[in-house]
């Protein structure tokens, strides 16, 4: 339950003391590997930076292992450690629940949460499915008429410059859309000798490149067009089909068979070697690739405008390479991620003999979020986007307005997903997105203040 405190609760770390007379409200998180440090240095940092309605409080986290998981609540700056996700669903001072595990738990965990009362924030894609998406929504919907809020964390909408990208779109700053290219480019997976993790299992990840990356290109197309996608025509692809299966213990991405789960295997991108096979420390024995390695296809919008996706694990020295354009009537927008603090804008109105690409350095106090940072010309990182979302979601909580991405959000993207799997099985045959959560997605990341 939120409370009102004028002194750090017991077992508080340093960074979570709260501001005199605030309302606080716990937060417990499950999972706390690659995408749990990165929730948690969101959570510590946010009313450090942000004047919040609410103050966030990291009360629990948790993880199967109990040694593992108290040594990351210490770390992490976690108050307490849960060894089961239920018990911390039922604790009283956690009224947040922060899912951070592999996407097969995420619909048993979030809806058990909603249905308990707690708010939910669930890392993307929202689920494995389209039909767990569907319930996932559904107990979102039945959690908002109590008061309840339930967000995915499709974290890149919180980049500067995408939310001014938004912003510029919906101002009507490129005039009618035209096309859309979105890349995300990774090469973890280059080398054959790395080992079988939970995300190259299908029944633990529900799809590879796809989901994992192409989740977030699919999200920020909608977020920036405003639209939802209406078709796919799509190619998959596994170049890999077997990697060593690890027997023993792992680092890094837990490999399959030394314990990744619930709790303690939210993974991520990797450095190079990180989690491979080595001669002497572990039996190896080969698995099955049972996900995609890379998705390229085609979309349209409803609007007219078209689309390409392309997202892999295999692209050599592509290490996470997200890159984006969008060409108007009047004008065109483009991104890297590489240079996430910088939007290149063409304003085609102007005369051709002045006008071409130019840079938006996006660090102005106008720009979106950072009123709250440091002067103009000093950058922010990736880091910074995790501190955005809890921003958000506090606020959504605070005001009991609905917070962006929602859950109909994510069921959105895993409907073009799933329509991407069933095109690429027909040889790239047209296929609709079957059932949009709406016609047209909400176009605010944040709230009214930074897209108006």
């Amino acid at each position: 339950m939120s409370e009102t405190e004028h002194e750090a609760a017991p077992g508080a770390g340093p960074t979570d003391g709260p501001r005199a007379g605030r309302r606080r409200l716990g937060v417990g998180m499950v999972g706390y590997a690659f995408m749990g440090a990165a929730h948690s240095q969101g959570w510590r940092t946010v009313g450090r930076v942000f004047d919040l309605p609410v103050d966030a409080r990291l009360a629990a986290v948790c993880g199967r292992d109990g040694t593992a998981v108290r040594a990351a609540a210490d770390r992490l700056g976690w108050a307490a450690a849960e060894t089961d996700w239920r018990a911390l669903i039922a604790r009283d001072d956690v009224d947040l629940v922060d899912i951070c595990t592999p996407g097969d738990s995420h619909a048993e965990i979030a809806i058990a949460a909603l249905d308990a009362g707690k708010h939910v924030l669930c890392e993307k894609p929202l689920a494995n499915t389209v039909e767990e998406a569907e319930a996932m929504a559904a107990a979102a919907a039945r959690a908002a008429a109590r008061g309840q809020v339930a967000m995915v964390g499709f974290n890149y909408r919180r980049v500067p410059a995408l939310a001014l990208a938004r912003r510029m779109v919906a101002e009507g700053r490129l005039g009618t859309l035209r096309h859309v290219r979105l890349t995300y480019l990774q090469d973890w997976l280059v080398d054959p000798s790395f080992p079988l993790t939970w995300r190259l299992r299908k029944d633990r990840a529900g799809s590879g490149a796809l989901g994992d990356l192409g989740a977030h290109i699919v999200d920020l197309a909608q977020f920036l067009t405003g639209e939802a996608v209406a078709g796919v025509s799509a190619l998959t692809e596994t170049f890999v089909r077997e990697r060593p299966l690890l027997e023993g213990t792992s680092t890094g991405i837990t490999a399959a068979g030394a314990g990744a789960g619930a709790g303690d295997g939210d993974g991520g991108p990797v450095r190079a070697g990180e989690g491979a096979a080595r001669a002497g420390e572990v039996t190896v024995r080969a698995g099955e690739v049972t996900v995609d390695d890379a998705a390229v296809f085609t979309a349209r919008f409803p609007s007219g405008a078209l689309a390409s996706f392309e997202a892999t694990r295999f692209a050599a020295g592509r290490k996470n390479a997200l890159r984006l354009e969008l060409n108007g009537s009047d004008g065109s927008l483009a991104f890297d991620l590489e240079r996430l603090n910088e939007l290149s804008f063409h304003d085609h109105t102007e005369p051709a003999d002045s006008s071409g690409f130019r840079r938006i350095l996006v660090t102005e106090p106008g720009h979106p979020y950072l009123e709250a940072w440091w002067p103009p010309g000093h950058g922010l990182g990736y880091e910074h986007t995790f501190v955005h979302q809890a921003r958000d979601l506090l606020h959504a909580i605070a005001t009991g307005t609905a917070p962006e991405p929602s859950f109909a959000d994510g069921l959105s993207v895993q409907r073009v997903l799933a329509a991407v799997e069933e095109s690429a099985a027909k040889n790239a045959v047209y296929t609709p997105v079957g059932a949009p959560a709406r016609a047209r997605v909400n176009a605010h990341a944040e709230t009214g203040a930074h897209i108006a």
